[in-house]
């Protein structure tokens, strides 16, 4: 049973408000990238289907089920025909990042039911399931760092929401099994309910000032797959309350290293590059608006935490025309990109349009469905 949020506890945030912002938002990128199909070039060519695009369009599937505008269908098919409903790289690839498309093509089958939405992706997993990582020595030693969990592991359950078959979920649990327990000896630090990004950053690596490296955008990448993950599976189901479980201590772990202008910095719990981060504040909203819908997560706790996070971006990262400022560039820790500023354009744009999307959306339903106006 959802928690009821009252005026007290949401102050004057109006869901119609949060709304506009978003669309401004997806029009920016919209209008700047009208032609979805052509490749990025930042550095090298890469076909538009890279994971960076693909988390564009999580969040564009997100916005349009509040707003249900046929452009973004089109935008979207546009997109996915050009690159036939394939993972990059194609169906033999066992790379997340190559995945992560699959996300909105099984979204997109799911309200179409055309074959050629999902055909690719279950030939894609099944292979996989097939295959060891010889680095590793597993054969559920894919998921090295941790971003791997947003980028692949809601595909495999989107495939057991789809087809029925056990086999999707079963495996997709042992690999973020082996990430959580196994991979540098354990990439979830349970004591603190946050990630390490990899088996590079696990102690004894440390900041410079002695505090642990908890990255804000991977952990903000596990946070969104629990929820992603659990939005395919029954609540009955072990599975699902295993990975409750994490999102609870990842819930409590995040709101402890909030800062006070309602941002959380690039590096969660160090002084080191202490500074706002968009992408990883709009996932930590994502996830901490939807536990409140769901009644997981107290609302007099975390809602003032949603508010502040949503207020800062409005406040200090949303441009007049919707560019998105202190976005993180692409990498693997706090350094990338640095140093990051309000107007400085991040090497790739979309991924963080996507993490904002995603955030905004779902702080509009938490928003509209407690009737705040």
């Amino acid at each position: 049973m959802a928690a009821v949020i009252t005026m007290g506890a949401m102050g004057q945030i109006v869901a119609d408000d949060v709304l506009a912002v978003t669309r401004k938002a997806n029009d920016y990128f919209m209008k700047k990238y009208a032609d979805p199909t052509i490749p990025t070039n930042v550095k090298k060519v890469r076909p538009s289907s890279l994971w960076t695009r693909a988390v564009y369009y999580e969040g564009l599937m997100a916005l349009y089920e509040i707003d249900p505008q046929q452009r973004y269908m089109d935008y979207t098919d546009t997109w996915a025909n050009f690159h036939q409903w394939t993972p990059r790289n194609g169906v033999k690839t066992c790379d997340a990042d190559d995945q992560c498309c699959e996300q909105t093509y099984l979204i997109r089958y799911v309200q179409t039911k055309e074959e050629k939405m999902l055909a690719p992706t279950l030939q894609n997993l099944d292979l996989q399931m097939g295959a060891e990582n010889k680095k590793v020595g597993s054969p559920y030693g894919w998921w090295t760092w941790i971003d791997a969990i947003q980028m692949a592991m809601p595909v495999y359950m989107q495939a057991y929401q789809i087809t029925g078959e056990k086999k999707y979920c079963d495996h997709a649990m042992k690999m973020y099994r082996w990430s959580r327990n196994e991979c540098g000896g354990g990439l979830f630090n349970v004591k603190d309910g946050l990630w390490w990004r990899d088996a590079d950053y696990v102690p004894p690596y440390k900041e410079p000032d002695g505090k642990d490296c908890y990255w804000s955008r991977g952990n903000g990448w596990v946070y969104a797959a629990l929820v992603r993950c659990m939005n395919q599976l029954q609540k009955k189901s072990k599975e699902y309350k295993e990975l409750k479980k994490d999102f609870l201590m990842m819930s409590e772990g995040l709101r402890k290293c909030q800062r006070e202008d309602g941002f959380w910095n690039p590096s969660l719990v160090s002084t080191n590059y202490e500074m706002p981060e968009t992408s990883g504040t709009a996932l930590f909203l994502y996830g901490m608006a939807w536990g409140i819908q769901k009644g997981y997560l107290k609302a007099d706790i975390y809602a003032p935490v949603c508010e502040k996070a949503w207020t800062a971006m409005v406040r200090d990262a949303v441009h007049a025309d919707g560019f998105l400022g202190w976005m993180q560039g692409t990498g693997k820790d706090p350094s990338a990109g640095q140093p990051l500023s309000y107007t400085k354009i991040p090497d790739f744009e979309d991924y963080g349009t996507g993490c904002f999307l995603l955030g905004a959306t779902e702080y509009f339903k938490l928003l509209q469905k407690n009737n705040v106006k």
